[in-house]
């Protein structure tokens, strides 16, 4: 049998290939460590706390908030608009002059009123004399025909003379009433040429202007649009799909489109019967070839006595179907699948405790769909899981175990 030499023996087991030796086992130890003996990372997932926090139910909807009272001021005779005492932006009172109107022809009118006035009661006096001349005629002959002294026909003349003569008086009577209706209607035409303010209010728009002709024989034109701008009324389009759940009396809040950080609260007035549609809708069927949303106005006021609300305006409204104040409160995303073994109002959610996760049964209340109100099951500050990151595939061998690779 043949024998290294004791110096290759010595070669080969050198310090620098002793070194590298040790070196690749030190390699493969950690290797087989962390392939067989480390234990698995913890679960990759985003947890929230349960916190107290008030949560409501709301219907959202978009108002158009408009004057509580809009009245257009017109005018009712024909004519220049003489004189317009009152500006854009003016608030006036109830009876104030607002406008003059061009008074020549209601004034002639009345004048020849009151002439036809004087002339038929002229006409009475004389029916009224004529009246009397006949009754004294009547009663003469009476008393020639009881004596024999006188003729019948000419009594039976006198007669019917007189019949007529009443007659004549109450016809004259008539047209005297008549006469005096004309002069009223006169004066209040007359009447007409001053406008005045129906109500208090501000001027919000000015339609004729000073100078111009108004015809009130074809329309009722419109000399200025007053407003009581104190408290403002909302107009909110509510779907058909939330309609059924929103009552009057229900709160409700809003905010304008220029000033989103300040909130107005009032109550829901009332909800119109009929969609927003009704008014301009001309169709005679309840059918519609068309796919159309269908919207209620919710209707509500709100003060404004500081002006800030103006007619138009938008208002991004909340209607308050429930709400509940400082409840425990987990984002609605951390709820599982319903627990109905465990009772109504259930949901399985999983907690992080200790790095681990467990399975929980809570009872919800309120839920809005971005927090849920928790009535039992967890307490404050304790971690829900609310998404769960998704691990890459396994190693078949780091799945299945067994002995290390043969190198």
């Amino acid at each position: 049998m043949k024998t290294l030499p004791t110096s290759g023996i010595r070669s080969w087991f050198s310090p620098w290939r002793l070194l590298l030796i040790a070196i690749v086992v030190v390699a493969l130890a950690l290797l087989a460590k962390r392939i067989w003996f480390t234990p698995p990372p913890p679960p990759q997932v985003a947890t929230a706390p349960v916190t107290k926090a008030d949560v409501e139910d709301t219907v959202l909807a978009t108002g158009t908030i408009g004057a509580a009272k809009l009245v257009s001021v017109g005018a009712q005779v024909t004519g220049k608009v003489e004189r317009l005492h009152v500006a854009l932006g003016d608030t006036v009172k109830q009876g104030q002059l607002i406008a003059e109107i061009d008074a020549l022809t209601q004034q002639n009118n009345l004048r020849n009123a009151q002439a036809a006035l004087k002339s038929a009661e002229a006409q009475l006096r004389s029916r009224q004399a004529a009246l009397k001349q006949a009754e004294l005629t009547a009663a003469r002959l009476r008393q020639l025909v009881a004596i024999d002294a006188g003729s019948r026909s000419d009594l039976e003349a006198a007669e019917a003379t007189l019949s007529t003569s009443r007659a004549d008086v109450a016809v004259q009577e008539a047209q005297i009433a008549q006469a005096k209706v004309a002069e009223d209607t006169s004066k209040v035409n007359l009447g007409y040429t001053r406008v005045t303010a129906p109500m208090d209010g501000v001027v919000v728009a000015i339609v004729t202007e000073q100078g111009q002709t108004v015809n009130a024989n074809q329309s009722a034109p419109t000399l200025i649009k007053l407003a009581r701008l104190d408290t403002m009324t909302i107009k909110a389009q509510i779907s058909e799909a939330d309609v059924p759940r929103v009552k009057p009396g229900m709160p409700v809040y809003f905010s304008l489109l220029g000033d989103p950080d300040k909130r107005y609260e009032t109550k829901l007035r009332a909800v119109e019967p009929g969609p927003t549609t009704l008014a301009t809708d001309t169709s005679t069927t309840t059918t519609s070839t068309t796919a159309t949303a269908i919207y209620y106005n919710g209707i509500f006021d709100v003060a404004n006595p500081d002006g800030k609300l103006r007619i138009n305006m938008t208002a991004q409204t909340s209607i308050v179907l429930a709400q509940v104040k400082d409840a425990l409160t987990i984002p609605s995303g951390a709820l599982g699948a319903r627990d109905t073994h465990a009772g109504e109002g259930r949901y399985k959610v999983r907690v992080m405790a200790g790095g681990r996760i467990m399975e929980k049964s809570v009872r919800i209340g309120l839920n809005n769909r971005v927090r849920a109100e928790v009535l039992e099951g967890l307490a404050q500050d304790e971690q829900v899981v609310t998404t769960e990151a998704k691990v890459g595939a396994v190693s078949a061998n780091n799945q299945r175990g067994g002995p290390p690779p043969m190198f």
